[in-house]
């Protein structure tokens, strides 16, 4: 089971137009924990920032699945709440279970499209309550390979 943390950093971007700006930007990273987290976005994004960033804030991110696009132009993640629905077996009343998921998609439509797609295997019956767009840059997942690359971390 994956556990999620939203992980933001705080860095001088160059602009379009040439000039630096400090920005914030959000990513989830698949971690064990806050620490874990934390190292694992110092360790991914150090190749792609020059100069300074910091890790201004570490928490929980409630996703109970991530739908992923090959796509190029699904660029945006999205939130979506759903709700199951199934019957309470003993009074026979619909009982609903909310959970989040993350849609990579091109805008909205193609979040709805991308999470119809993703949920076409699901028994269980499931109400789309709300979708909307992060702000959310990169998901950064688990990779056993880079099991030991917080070894290096520590020497």
């Amino acid at each position: 089971m994956h556990m999620f943390f939203e992980v933001r950093i705080r860095y001088e971007k160059t602009m379009e137009n040439g000039q630096n700006k400090k920005v914030n930007e959000p990513y989830l990273v698949d971690a064990l924990s806050f620490t874990e987290a934390e190292a694992r976005i110092i360790n991914e994004m150090t190749p792609f920032i020059s100069g300074d960033f910091k890790v201004k804030a570490v928490k929980e991110a409630n996703f109970s699945e991530i739908f992923f696009s090959n796509e190029e132009s699904a660029d945006t993640y999205f939130k979506a709440r759903l709700a199951y629905v199934t019957l309470d077996e003993h009074s026979g009343a619909e009982k609903k279970t909310y959970t989040n998921v993350l849609v990579q998609a091109a805008n909205l439509r193609d979040a709805v499209k991308k999470l119809d797609e993703g949920m076409k295997g699901t028994i269980a019956d499931y109400k789309i309550i709300s979708i909307a767009e992060t702000k959310i840059m990169d998901v950064y997942l688990y990779k056993p390979e880079e099991e030991k690359w917080w070894i290096k971390l520590l020497k």
